[in-house]
């Protein structure tokens, strides 16, 4: 009885055909794309899942989908001198399972939008008024920064430290993007020197190479 053999070249045409089934396995940058034409989100639900609930039809109306929280100058009246307005899925629950958001970004003059990342998202803005330094960081820890007029727009890659301070003389207004409902921010000097419970002085002493009573200053600042 005859045994049938596979060619020789089989396994090389196997394993060729499965990393390209891999790689073009759809892949998502943001956010996964909505199921329906709307999930306004119920944010009163206790159901744990990637994301929120949506609310029942019968009780969404017109207001969900319009949001007025941009219409009003923030109070930059704190240490770095600029405040953030989001426009995320937590203020404007008709962005649940959009993949959007928006913020706005009010700077006293030398105001700061300190260094942090969006871990979920990319970021793209606007300057609509006065003039912002806009910077950010790679992984191989090459800066990137330009000054920017109204009008003018830029892009921060996700993931990556960035920040936007006001250079110009007078106060400045951004409006900011994000490709998902609820970006997130990583503010790096509250998150380390700020959080809840506190990071021990001897790992920030030695990551930052300064002595522990420089950490106790500097931790006093973002007392939580």
């Amino acid at each position: 009885m005859e045994t049938t053999t596979l060619p020789s070249i089989f396994p090389s045409v196997f394993y060729t055909i499965m990393v390209l089934f891999l790689v073009l396995l759809p892949c998502h940058a943001s956010d996964p794309d909505p199921l329906q034409d709307f999930c306004v989100a119920d944010l009163q639900s206790t159901a744990s899942i990637n994301g929120f609930p949506c609310k029942p039809q019968s009780t969404v109306n017109s207001s969900d989908f319009f949001f007025s929280g941009f219409t009003k100058e923030g109070n930059t009246s704190n240490p770095f001198g600029a405040i953030v307005t989001p426009g995320n899925v937590l203020s404007f629950p008709g962005l649940n399972t959009l993949g959007i958001s928006m913020n706005r970004v009010d700077f006293a003059p030398g105001g700061l939008n300190p260094p942090h990342s969006h871990p979920r998202a990319s970021e793209s803005g606007v300057v609509i008024q006065g003039k912002l330094l806009v910077g950010f960081i790679t992984t191989r820890n090459v800066f990137y920064s330009k000054v920017l007029g109204p009008g003018e727009m830029f892009v921060i890659p996700r993931g990556l430290v960035h920040f936007q301070k006001n250079v110009g003389e007078g106060k400045a207004l951004a409006f900011t993007a994000f490709n998902s409902q609820l970006s997130g921010a990583v503010v790096a000097a509250p998150n380390l020197f700020g959080a809840t419970p506190a990071v021990p002085n001897n790992v920030l002493a030695q990551a930052f190479q300064i002595d522990d009573s420089l950490v106790n200053q500097i931790k006093s600042k973002f007392m939580p």
